[in-house]
């Protein structure tokens, strides 16, 4: 968003040929790594995993002309301090201090002044003469900066860090407090309002307030939750799976009634911000109310310099990396990638879902476009009626198959008694309806044995956000089967879950590869949105054939 607005302001800037400064962005990050993250991304055009390229070509290091810079707290403490160590850091000085400055003041017959020492320095690293800082617009900061750094060309700033005291926030925004020009006056004389865009900047720190303890809460009864000897005929026995390993050798496919959708929400990204100067109330609040202009920040500009069928490529280029970098994938990029695009364009298409006012652009924005790489990523599967070779688990290699003999834990929780269990109680984890989902699975002719999944260690690993998680399941079903392999059901019952689509995405691909593998018996997933529906979805699993 601020990109975007930065980009229009240098757009304005353009057209005033009296002050050819460029516009100044600031990202204050909370460490070097994130800084050096964020510098890769915008000045070498490096993406971070599950971000969309920055696209803003302005922030680009290249050319001979350094338009983004990065300066870390060393940095800046030894160059205040006047004990740089080296010369890169002391140039790097000589460039802070010149942001924002065109040329260098000069004497009375027209000679540049330079600061003392710049001119050796210049010559040692064969460096040019000109104020270092001239084409600087973007500075990736973890310091704040330097009180007598007196840059007054800042538009824009953004916090990607904790704020704790009111100074911190004060010390960022005041970098943005200096007018570009005295000279822009109206007709009364007066200077005209100039604005600083600041995100991620708290104004109000507000003090935590412990709450007096009251008196201490009556100690619920304890109960010892663990399998019993001598309902061995009740164990269950399950895979330990931590990864999945696939070899694409030429062709992949998707199972799209399987491929949950993505949800563009308003909530989410806002499109649209109101800003202004600064106005407080009489109580010290931050208020829009009061004198001054109040700016609106959208989406806009951002959206007006993308195209939907670019997003496609660059998802599809990122998956086409992402897979031709697993062991085992033997299908060159240039076979895979007209493959991944025609799916990442469906499934843009199909099963992205906008909310007004959001819009199908704001996939390039994070957290969307890392969610999309990711759903796209783990839906593509070789194709196995073309000869492909299934996907396959990779079980732990340091603990076998998991039991319902390890459950032993203690609990203050609400357990139930039940019968066709290994394990002397089920923990609810609900006040009724794990309750009654156990009762129907217990007196349901098709369970053999079950378990609910609490203590047992048993998860389902999926991708979210750029990171792995662990799917907890509600049950395990073994089922009477006639056949020699044992059949299992993983049952889950429960109502709202902003991530069940997902969810139940990773069961079926888990279910899926450990059919496929064959070692551990024929498994089965299916979900019960409602108490009563325990029994039917058991009628289904019973039905069906391993």
């Amino acid at each position: 968003m601020l990109g975007g607005l930065w980009e229009e302001e240098l757009a304005r800037r353009a057209g005033n040929t009296e002050d050819l400064r460029p516009p100044v962005f600031i990202i204050v990050c909370k460490n070097t790594a994130i800084a050096k993250v964020v510098y890769e991304w915008l000045a070498e055009g490096k993406q971070p995993t599950g971000v969309a390229p920055s696209k803003i070509e302005g922030f680009l290091n290249g050319a001979g002309r350094q338009n983004t810079i990065r300066v870390d707290t060393k940095v800046v403490h030894e160059t205040d301090t006047g004990n740089a160590k080296s010369d890169e850091f002391q140039w790097m000085r000589f460039m802070l201090d010149t942001v924002g400055k065109t040329h260098w003041p000069a004497d009375r017959q027209g000679r540049s002044i330079y600061p003392e020492g710049f001119e050796e320095l210049a010559q040692k690293l064969e460096r040019p003469l000109h104020p270092p800082g001239r084409d600087v617009r973007c500075i990736v900061s973890v310091g704040m900066l330097t009180e007598g750094w007196d840059c007054n060309t800042v538009t824009h700033i953004i916090g990607l860090r904790p704020f704790m005291s009111q100074l911190l926030c004060e010390q960022v925004v005041g970098r943005g407090l200096r007018r570009t020009s005295y000279k822009d006056v109206d007709d009364n004389g007066n200077f005209r309002e100039e604005v600083a865009k600041v995100f991620g900047v708290p104004f109000e720190v507000i003090p935590y307030k412990a709450n007096p303890q009251g008196p201490p809460k009556e100690q619920k009864e304890r109960r010892h939750v663990h399998a019993i000897p001598g309902k061995e005929a009740f164990r269950i026995e399950f895979p330990r799976m931590e990864r999945y390993t696939q070899g694409i050798r030429n062709r992949i496919v998707v199972d799209w009634a399987k491929v949950p959708p993505l949800t563009l929400q308003p909530g989410q990204i806002p499109p649209e911000v109101d800003v202004k100067a600064l106005s407080l109330t009489n109580q010290g609040r931050m208020s829009l109310s009061g004198p001054g202009r109040v700016d609106e920040v959208t989406l806009a500009e951002f959206r007006g310099n993308r195209r939907v069928q670019e997003l496609v490529f660059d998802v599809a280029a990122a998956i086409t990396r992402f897979y031709v970098g697993l062991p085992g994938c033997e299908v060159p990029a240039h076979k895979l990638f007209p493959q991944v695009v025609p799916v990442v364009q469906r499934y843009v298409d199909e099963k992205v879902k906008v909310i007004r006012p959001a819009d199908k652009k704001d996939l390039f924005l994070s957290p969307y476009y890392g969610w999309l790489v990711e759903v796209v990523a783990e839906a593509i599967r070789p194709d196995t009626s073309h000869g492909e070779v299934a996907e396959l688990p990779v079980y732990e290699e340091h603990r076998g198959p998991g039991s319902t003999d390890e459950v032993d834990f203690w609990t203050s929780r609400d357990v139930r008694e039940v019968v066709r269990s290994h394990v002397n109680y089920v923990v609810a984890d609900t006040q009724r309806w794990e309750q009654s989902a156990a009762y129907y699975i217990d007196h349901h002719g098709a369970t053999a044995a079950f378990v609910k999944n609490a203590g047992l260690g048993f998860a389902v690993p999926y991708m979210h956000n750029g990171e792995m998680h662990d799917y907890v399941p509600d049950f395990i079903v073994r089922l009477n089967a006639k056949g020699s392999a044992p059949q299992y059901l993983i049952l889950e019952t429960k109502g709202y879950d902003t991530l069940a689509e997902v969810k139940e995405a990773a069961a079926m691909r888990w279910v899926k590869a450990v059919n496929a593998d064959g070692r551990h018996g024929h498994w089965q997933y299916a979900v019960a949105r409602k108490a009563e529906e325990t029994q039917d979805r058991l009628d289904e699993a019973a039905q069906e054939k391993g």
